[in-house]
């Protein structure tokens, strides 16, 4: 096999509060998950393009990796018989999760692209936003912004963000509610609530704002309070997910499980409405939830 030209390594991502409000210009908050990550490594060869797919998530990306390459190539105005080489994929960030897979696919693309000369690297976030805006409808750039970063970042699409500061390591964990989140239906079903009542909108907007300040707050403190105020950011962000009707069923069950066995706080983590569900806990969860966990 011919010697590797470039090599990238992106990380799934999980938020902790901002979602949906961040697409109005709001801030939220962001963190990669290090355990869920998607490798592409690019072979030079005279070959036209081709690409090569594993990991848990192969089928899943190989998908959604055509569809974006098309768009680049229709972005960059390129012919698709000028691309050569060889890609290896390999994905083992849920798709379909909320874990910013789709994310993490455009900024890896949008970097590749950046090693053969296609466009500069200041354009590198707009080019990857525009890349997942085929599967999110529209991306507000929280998940391009923390794939790009690949650490924890308070987002705003204003331009302000900077790196998170962590006084304490909180015990928060993410566990599948065994129902796949569509980012796309999510937005839609958000901006129908804006569509119905603006006042009321606005006002969950606020509020998932607030609480993003919030968690900022707990996490930076060091003061023993710092626990309740981080479970009271995220409380805070679940009653939003609630009222755009995104917790419903499965997910309200799956997090009313948690609650029961223990957990001070969860919510969705994502689009809603499945997906991930983020947790945080004054003791370690009970084993029998634990083995399904992944720790944060």
């Amino acid at each position: 096999m011919n010697k590797t030209t470039y090599k990238t390594t992106l990380f799934g991502k999980w938020i902790l509060s901002g979602e949906h409000a961040v697409l109005r210009g709001h801030p939220a908050i962001i963190f990669p998950v290090k355990t869920k990550k998607l490798e592409l490594a690019y072979y030079s060869t005279e070959v036209e393009i081709r690409a090569e797919f594993s990991g848990n998530f192969a089928e899943e990306i190989q998908l959604l990796f055509w569809s974006a390459l098309e768009r680049a190539i229709e972005i960059l105005d390129i012919q698709h018989h000028h691309l050569h080489g060889k890609l290896l994929i390999e994905n083992n960030v849920p798709v379909g999760a909320g874990m910013g897979a789709s994310g993490a696919l455009g900024v890896a693309v949008g970097r590749w692209l950046q090693q053969l000369g296609d466009f500069a690297e200041a354009n590198l976030f707009e080019f990857s936003r525009q890349l997942e805006n085929l599967f999110h409808g529209e991306s507000s750039g929280a998940d391009i912004a923390a794939a790009i970063a690949g650490s924890g970042i308070y987002f705003s699409r204003s331009g302000a963000m900077h790196a998170v500061k962590q006084a304490w390591q909180p015990k928060w964990y993410l566990s599948f509610s065994e129902k796949p989140s569509a980012t796309s239906r999510c937005v839609k079903k958000v901006k129908e609530k804006w569509d119905q009542d603006p006042k009321k909108a606005a006002k969950i907007d606020v509020e998932m704002a607030e609480s993003v300040q919030l968690a900022e707050k707990a996490l930076a403190s060091t003061e023993k309070s710092a626990l309740n105020l981080l479970a009271k950011a995220i409380n805070q962000s679940h009653q939003c997910f609630k009222a755009w009707g995104l917790c419903e069923g499965i997910v309200e069950n799956h997090i009313n499980t948690l609650k029961q066995a223990g957990a001070l706080a969860a919510k969705p983590t994502g689009s809603g409405d499945g997906g991930f569900i983020l947790s945080l806990w004054a003791q370690d969860p009970p084993k029998e939830l634990l083995d399904k966990m992944i720790f944060l």
